[in-house]
């Protein structure tokens, strides 16, 4: 089954948060964040505050370098096992108890996870079977397409594992083995699952998989997860940068640019940097990127400027908002 398409520019004007990886200014500290990831085989480890775009990254990369790209956001009930496969017992039973069944096969009940399919494609789509699985129901490839008509390469892979620190403690030091030695074991059917051999001859020497942890350190990491990491920072962007996103936005996604673009977006990145000196001095919440990208979005839509009198009441909804720094 072909893999689902992120949705393209035309048909998504109205969705705020893209992750289709068309847009992503990256800095040369980020760019050498994620060659050193991929020269050590380690994974990247990016650390920032919520709505610096940090989960952006990943599906930038996959783009840019045609690979397969595959995301999981963690939530509090997310385990270890959940990236790696599960296994539907409920749906078993169920089979089980129906006479007409047949004889019950579990790899028919093992569901692999972006891991798996990240290191061992082949492996995943017959769900662990040994040979090809010949006859048996394959697994669906849950991998986005993040390009434009070009085939991803089977060899590589960007995995995003999305906000580890919403996961309960142990989550990460759970990652270890199989982040470090790209191989674990599906206690289920009894199979240890390797990284498989690529399928082109004369790889780069920068390893095949790329893996980006994101954190906005709601809570610490362990040390031993950390040691293990490239960390990067995700940094706050100044006010030009905020101008080039906002202009690579409005290019990607909204039809253009123009010179009123130009000159709002530097009035409202100037109101942003003010809120979040003023929001570091007091201890606050400083508004975000993805405020920024709001406000300038809510302007462009109503027509609101600066000299408009819907403009302090608009700051007021999207990037100050009620407790927040000039509240």
């Amino acid at each position: 089954m072909t893999p689902p398409h992120l949705p393209a520019p035309t048909e998504s004007s109205d969705i705020p948060d893209h992750r289709d990886g068309r847009v992503y200014a990256i800095t040369d500290n980020l760019k050498l964040a994620v060659d050193v990831a991929l020269a050590t085989g380690r994974p990247l480890l990016l650390r920032g505050e919520p709505g610096s775009g940090k989960s952006s990254l990943a599906a930038y990369v996959a783009r840019q370098r045609t690979w397969r790209y595959y995301e999981h956001i963690v939530t509090s009930r997310t385990e270890a096992r959940d990236l790696l496969w599960t296994f539907d017992a409920v749906r078993k039973l169920a089979d089980a108890q129906n006479r007409s069944a047949g004889e019950l096969d579990d790899h028919d009940y093992v569901e692999p996870g972006v891991l798996w399919w990240a290191f061992a494609p082949r492996s995943a789509s017959c769900r662990g079977r040994l040979g090809d699985g010949s006859g048996a129901a394959s697994a669906e490839d849950p991998q986005l397409l993040v390009h434009d008509g070009d085939e991803p390469s089977t060899d590589h892979a960007v995995v995003l594992i999305d906000e580890i620190d919403k996961s309960e403690p142990d989550l990460p030091n759970n990652l270890l083995v199989p982040l470090g030695s790209h191989q674990f074991t599906v206690t289920d059917i009894r199979t240890t699952i390797r990284k498989e051999a690529p399928a082109k001859p004369g790889q780069s020497p920068l390893g095949r998989y790329l893996i980006v942890v994101t954190t906005n350190e709601e809570r610490p990491l362990p040390e031993a997860f950390l040691r293990r990491c490239v960390v990067a920072v995700a940094p706050r962007p100044d006010q030009d940068r905020l101008v080039t996103i906002a202009r690579m936005h409005l290019e990607t996604y909204e039809g253009g640019w123009s010179a009123p673009d130009l000159a709002l977006a530097n009035a409202i990145a100037a109101d942003l940097l003010n809120a979040r000196s003023h929001a570091d001095r007091e201890g606050l919440r400083a508004p975000s990127t993805a405020e920024f990208l709001d406000a300038l979005r809510a302007c462009r839509s109503l027509g609101i400027t600066v000299d408009s009198p819907q403009w302090d009441q608009m700051r007021q909804l999207v990037m100050v908002k009620p407790g927040g720094p000039w509240s």
